[in-house]
């Protein structure tokens, strides 16, 4: 019982070193530079990353962003556990609550030894991302908080008849 709890424990801290939560918007410069600074000398032969940038589309002025943390956790160690497997690391940041327009809401990052690993991986991870994690978007209109139903993908599992 002990073990677990200390081995839970290091899963965090770990966690804390690859995913990261932002109120408001991303700073983009800074979290690239870190990752490439803290990870160009560890023999990775690609760093890859994707920038999510809000869109001025649809009379928004922004998007807003919850995130249910547990689920999170629980998908981004399912997706680490499958890049380690392959000799890699996903690193992503996030916003939680107000990103305005022309502003990052989301940054994803694969590091691997081999190009064509970290390439498919960064597809794969942003695409799986887009499509199960835990984070509930709404458009900023008029400064409201509109939930964008249209553009969610219900939660497997969740719900009430589920």
């Amino acid at each position: 019982m002990i073990m677990s709890n200390i081995e839970n424990i290091d899963r965090q801290v770990d966690r804390k070193e690859f995913l990261q939560l932002f109120d408001g918007s991303l700073p983009v410069e800074q979290i690239t530079n870190a990752w490439y600074d803290k990870y160009k000398n560890s023999n990775y032969g690609a760093i890859i990353t994707f920038v999510g940038v809000v869109r001025d589309e649809n009379k928004i002025d922004g998007l807003s962003f919850d995130i249910y943390e547990p689920i999170l956790n629980n998908w981004f160690d399912t997706w680490q556990k499958k890049a380690n497997d392959l000799n890699a690391i996903v690193l992503m940041a996030h916003s939680r609550g107000d990103v305005f327009n022309h502003e990052s809401s989301y940054i994803a990052g694969v590091c691997s030894p081999k190009r064509r690993v970290a390439l498919e991986l960064i597809d794969e991870f942003v695409e799986d991302f887009k499509a199960q994690a835990p984070i509930w978007k709404y458009d900023i209109i008029d400064n409201k908080r509109i939930y964008a139903q249209d553009r969610s993908t219900a939660i497997k599992g969740s719900g009430l008849l589920s």
